[in-house]
């Protein structure tokens, strides 16, 4: 059985469409699918009728953008099968609305250095609930102002690289407004409250991405986290044990995704090149059952 529960469609900072990812999964015989964009449910009713019309058993799910003020750093948090989505509409959408009316700024300093318009990247977010670094991306690589998505340029205008100090600060500047972005999000720990709620089951996301692992703990030891995904691409073979024996140590839910982007994966990854066991898709299908109760 091969269940992928982490992928991402052009509704959030995915290049294929619902239909499309389902396709590839009934293709490479994938059995369960969770389709998990940012901040957005938007997916949730086509995504399980295209599901029965391609034979994929659909989980539906959510990643989440939450902040841990102790630590000042941001997380993200997966949702899976909530019994009342609609608890987490109002959330979703600040989420995307904050991130949007930052990103239209981000957009507004790279148009200063670069001579590309703000249409050039809607074009490529059409889809999206919001705007992310991606379709900024593609713009400049659509204007030849870069080939690839993630290199040099890349690192400069959206990551930490230290090198534009002497290009008008724009890294600075793109990392203020990023940082403002981050700080915006709802504590994690309101997330973890809502989702549950919502009568969902809560996942940490590749917490070896963020650096997580303290704040998992944490979490775990104040019952407020239902799992964490371990086998996701960010996390080696040593890091990927040390969450089994965080996860075993608290009773919680092991899962993997492929984090699936299509043409804007950070590297070489497919549909089902990470999986959830049936034991813990089992405990997942379980303990939303229950809470369902």
């Amino acid at each position: 059985m091969i269940c992928d529960l982490h992928c991402h469609t052009k509704l959030s900072d995915g290049s294929l469409g619902i239909e499309d990812i389902i396709m590839q999964a009934k293709r490479t015989g994938i059995d369960f699918l969770s389709i998990t964009d940012h901040d957005t449910l938007s997916s949730f009713s086509r995504a399980n009728i295209l599901g029965e019309r391609y034979g994929v058993r659909i989980i539906q799910g959510v990643e989440l953008s939450a902040w841990d003020k102790a630590r000042n750093s941001k997380v993200h948090i997966l949702c899976y099968a909530p019994k009342k989505p609609d608890r987490l509409e109002g959330l979703c959408l600040k989420s995307c609305e904050i991130r949007k009316a930052c990103s239209k700024e981000m957009v507004e300093k790279v148009m200063e250095r670069f001579p590309i318009t703000l249409e050039s990247v809607m074009r490529h977010a059409t889809s999206s609930k919001s705007i992310f670094k991606q379709h900024i991306m593609r713009a400049l690589i659509d204007y030849g102002y870069a080939l690839e998505f993630y290199g040099e340029l890349n690192d400069e205008l959206c990551d930490t690289a230290g090198r534009l100090h002497n290009k008008k600060n724009l890294m600075e500047e793109l990392k203020k407004i990023n940082r403002i972005l981050e700080r915006e999000y709802p504590d994690v720990k309101f997330v973890l409250d809502l989702i549950h709620s919502a009568r969902g089951v809560a996942v940490m996301a590749h917490p070896m991405l963020y650096h997580n692992v303290e704040l998992l703990v944490e979490l775990a030891e104040m019952g407020k986290i239902d799992g964490v995904e371990v086998d996701h691409y960010t996390a080696n073979e040593a890091q990927r044990e040390e969450l089994r024996k965080i996860a075993q140590k608290y009773n919680l839910i092991v899962t993997g995704g492929s984090d699936f982007h299509g043409l804007y994966n950070a590297q070489p990854t497919h549909l089902g090149s990470n999986s959830t066991s049936k034991e813990n898709l089992d405990r997942i299908i379980k303990l939303a059952n229950k809470k369902e109760a």
